[in-house]
């Protein structure tokens, strides 16, 4: 288990401040209010990363998170927030939006929103983080898509998902695939949003959303594909290259430079791994998409500030015992 907060090492009289401080390194910046004498006041926070996508978890006696209109625009947060809660009863308030969240219900928490969320008495929370530039979604529709998730078909299995996942994050997030269960879950959510973010309230979506969905997902299965372009993204969907860029423009997603974004990630993490060391980095860039040594050491090193190869002697270096 990642525990990485427990208030049982912490004095009572600190454990307000520690807990409280704790919660927002973990999320985002918010007010915390804990019920109770300092003696009584515990939690236990853990966090797994399953790569772009993570788990947050937190058990505390009763607690109040509020966060505020001015720290929404001191601190915008990069993921949206999907909770299940796990334990107690929860009292989630959002956008005029006010429900009761019993354990196993699921809810969606925008953090660049002002929300206020707790617990009386013992409760647990569940929270998958997943990136908001991942996701690709209109912000209107995923603010849409968080007053009726209850709706929607994929909302169970979304929700048995996160905690089936939650129940096996020490050796899942441990194992080497653990990123592509963070793939997985993001397709997961956007499926969920989409899903429950009609504009019209009768289930149907915005046929230029689907297509956007579509289109990440194929260029993540084809990311290690050296043509992989706007011509073959467009013809594998039926659409014309001007059409595909109008999409893309109007959902602020700059297509060549998340395909070289997420190349550049991939090799990153492959010259970081004892098990790829025998392999050259023009071999490991080819096996990703890279097909010119030259274009790529330009491309890492203006990402990273580091070559490749200083890169790998430093990673490799760090996980030497």
């Amino acid at each position: 288990m990642t525990v990485v907060f427990d208030s049982d090492t912490i004095a009572p009289h600190e454990r307000v401040a520690a807990v409280a401080a704790a919660l927002q390194e973990a999320s985002v910046p918010s007010h915390v209010v804990l019920d109770g004498p300092h003696e009584r006041v515990h939690a236990t926070v853990d966090v797994w990363q399953f790569g772009e996508a993570s788990i947050f978890r937190a058990r505390t006696s009763a607690i109040q998170l509020i966060r505020t209109p001015k720290q929404v625009r001191s601190s915008p947060a990069p993921v949206l927030a999907i909770a299940v809660q796990q334990a107690g009863d929860g009292r989630y308030e959002q956008g005029g939006l006010r429900r009761v969240v019993r354990p196993g219900d699921l809810h969606v928490m925008d953090l660049n929103a002002p929300y206020d969320f707790g617990w009386r008495g013992e409760g647990a929370s569940t929270c998958l983080h997943v990136p908001l530039d991942q996701l690709g979604l209109p912000a209107d529709l995923i603010s849409q898509a968080a007053t009726r998730v209850q709706d929607s078909p994929h909302y169970r299995l979304v929700a048995n998902h996160i905690l089936q996942l939650t129940a096996e994050a020490d050796a899942l997030s441990a194992d080497p695939a653990a990123a592509l269960s963070g793939c997985a879950s993001i397709e997961l959510i956007r499926g969920l949003l989409l899903s429950a973010g009609s504009d019209d309230g009768n289930g149907s979506v915005v046929p230029t959303d689907i297509l956007l969905s579509r289109i990440r997902a194929y260029v993540r299965r084809n990311l290690s594909d050296p043509d992989l372009g706007a011509q073959q993204i467009a013809r594998a969907h039926n659409v014309s290259v001007r059409q595909l860029y109008k999409i893309c423009a109007n959902a602020e997603y700059s297509l060549e430079q998340w395909i070289i974004s997420r190349r550049l990630e991939q090799v990153r993490g492959d010259l970081a791994r004892p098990e790829q060391k025998h392999r050259t980095i023009a071999v490991i860039a080819r096996r990703r998409g890279f097909r010119d040594p030259s274009h790529f050491a330009r491309r890492f090193r203006a990402a990273y500030g580091l070559s490749p190869r200083e890169w790998r002697g430093i990673a490799l270096a760090t996980d030497e015992p």
